[in-house]
């Protein structure tokens, strides 16, 4: 037993560490501070539509380096923003299809939840669908028993393969975490971008 526990410690050690390198913070040019999540080496970024007050925000990557970034797209409705920055060979995180996600899988949650830079989170998926809570929400949404807090929106969901699979968004309820499938995120790409 306590091989197999060393087992999954060293394998999601891994995976967080893989996938921080793609999570970045997102200023909005007042006080708030979210996440966001780099698709392309190119500097190409998505967070919520919610993180993004400022057409310029400030990028702060996990090495420290900061960029000004510019708003491509946003889409309030799934709240998802797509932001651009002048950069080159940064660390992109690998896209799931999240076909394969289920009510009992695993999933991790990264973001800067008060701040703190880097932070993770995992828990359960229970459902992905339509969330009984209504929420306005027009679409699915990937609902997790973790702890999500201010700072995490716009971060990376990812799987037991540290594969992208959604994209923090809200919370349901003291312990239910909530996320934008990694579907509506690829649809939200090809209508921004005319990109698969």
């Amino acid at each position: 037993m306590r091989d197999i526990l060393h087992t999954l410690d060293s394998e999601l050690s891994s995976i967080v560490d893989t996938a921080r390198k793609s999570l970045v913070q997102v200023r909005n040019g007042r006080q708030g501070v979210g996440a966001g999540t780099i698709l392309h080496s190119d500097g190409l970024v998505v967070t919520n539509a919610h993180v993004v007050k400022d057409k310029q925000p400030e990028i702060t990557l996990w090495d420290g380096a900061q960029y000004r970034a510019r708003l491509l797209a946003v889409d309030k409705k799934v709240d998802l923003a797509l932001l651009t920055m002048e950069a080159s060979d940064l660390p992109v995180i690998d896209m799931g299809n999240g076909s394969h996600l289920h009510a009992g899988h695993w999933v991790v949650a990264l973001g800067h939840p008060w701040g703190v830079r880097g932070a993770t989170t995992a828990g359960m998926v229970i459902s992905v669908g339509k969330p009984i809570e209504g929420l306005g929400y027009p679409g699915p949404l990937i609902q997790v028993g973790l702890h999500l807090r201010p700072g995490h929106s716009g971060g990376p969901m990812v799987d037991s393969r540290g594969r992208l699979v959604g994209i923090n968004t809200m919370i349901a309820g003291p312990q239910v975490g909530l996320a934008v499938p990694i579907q509506t995120v690829k649809r939200f790409l090809k209508q921004s971008l005319g990109s698969n």
